[in-house]
């Protein structure tokens, strides 16, 4: 038979909110992994905050909320606050009952900004990659190591000269007037009726022609981000306003277990690997493999490696390159190599799914805190299939 169109219009609701979520659904084990992982940061969250005054949101609640954020793909923190008034999925996760009420936008911003700092998205990281589960997945002795570009928040019309470069009144989006003196001096004609009023606002896009015009990092900055940078990564791609994303991985099962991102230029991808390298092993006399890409074959870079007890499985070049036999005759620099690769599905996941194609935080600081913190997720991400293997 037919059934009727009725709301049931109950008052109270018997089900626990937990018993809402499938058995095998997959942010099950991520919860009980972050979970244990955060319950091993107290002390440091006991650190950040006094013993008197309002309380906060809690530390776990918003590390947790950020999470879910990246895992799926809302775009912005006040979407994220309205889906958590309605999705019990994401309540669930973030630790929040049917009844407690959802934070402000703005409030919860504050409260991140002042939380996730870089090092505390370190912490979280290495937390997560330290449980009594995770562990065993990695690996202590073969790494690969790559860099990508992140684009700013900031457009390519903010990138305007630098203070003393040009005279401050040159507006390249509006149309040359005349000059002030000019005005000054010509007489008001008189007028039979008073004109309509025109507005003087300017558009928001106004167009800009950068034809003829050089712009590069030591005469301009962006007046949006400035931290960002004009760079392109090979030749014959067009220059964007950017960071550079950078990432360890242990050739095991895959996962980053170092993240950084600094200002993009040459030479920051190199210097990151050797940072990041000696930040999770610092000290190492064990001798580590690190696979790179073709981009990292320089002789300077090759030889620091060594001076640290890193053996370099880098591409080698097709011409001058610091790579010798004594390293490509092994077989595990071919092994090194093919894993190498597998650094790009997490780069890949990041932009796709994490949102750092484009970041929509400003700063330096603030986007490396998103990114280290992105590519925790993407290890998150991972984890039910590997733990279930």
């Amino acid at each position: 038979m037919r059934g009727t169109d009725e709301m049931s219009g109950s008052l109270f609701s018997y089900v626990d909110l937990k018993a809402r979520i499938p058995a095998r659904h997959p942010l099950r084990k991520i919860r009980q992994v972050v979970n244990e992982a955060l319950a091993s940061l107290d002390s440091e969250f006991e650190a950040l905050y006094t013993d008197f005054g309002r309380p906060s949101i809690p530390p776990e609640r918003l590390i947790r909320a950020s999470l879910i954020q990246i895992l799926f793909s809302v775009r912005s923190e006040r979407q994220l606050m309205e889906q958590m008034q309605y999705n019990l999925l994401f309540r669930w996760f973030v630790g929040l009952g049917i009844d407690d009420a959802v934070w402000v936008p703005t409030v919860f911003t504050k409260n991140r900004d002042r939380l996730l700092t870089t090092d505390m998205s370190r912490k979280v990281m290495a937390a997560i990659l330290a449980h009594r589960e995770v562990a065993p997945l990695l690996s202590d002795e073969h790494f690969s190591v790559d860099g990508t570009m992140v684009k700013a928040w900031a457009s390519m019309k903010s990138f305007q000269p630098k203070a003393g470069d040009t005279p401050p009144d040159d507006d390249p989006g509006r149309p040359p007037g005349r000059d002030a003196t000019d005005e000054a001096q010509t007489e008001p004609t008189e007028v039979e009726t008073t004109p309509m009023p025109r507005p003087t606002r300017q558009s928001r896009n106004a167009e800009v022609d950068f034809r003829g015009e050089k712009r590069s990092n030591a005469t301009h900055a962006s007046t949006t981000d400035p931290d960002a940078r004009l760079y392109k990564k090979s030749p014959g791609t067009g220059a964007m306003l950017c960071f550079m994303g950078h990432a360890l991985m242990e050739n095991r099962s895959g996962l980053i277990v170092q993240g950084d991102l600094t200002q993009a230029e040459g030479h920051a991808e190199r210097r990151a690997a050797l940072d990041m390298i000696h930040r999770h092993s610092p000290g190492s006399t064990r001798q580590l493999t690190l696979g790179a890409d073709k981009g990292f074959d320089a002789a300077e870079f090759v030889a620091d490696l060594r001076k640290a007890c890193v053996t370099p499985h880098v591409a080698q070049k097709s011409r001058y390159s610091a790579i010798d036999g004594r390293t490509t005759r092994h077989k595990g620099y071919a092994l090194s190599i093919k894993h190498r690769k597998r650094i790009e599905e997490a780069f890949g996941w990041a932009k796709t799914v994490g949102g750092m194609a484009q970041t929509v935080y400003r700063g330096l600081e603030l986007v490396r805190a998103r990114f280290i913190l992105t590519m925790a997720a993407n290890n998150l991400a991972r984890l039910p299939r590997l733990l279930a293997a």
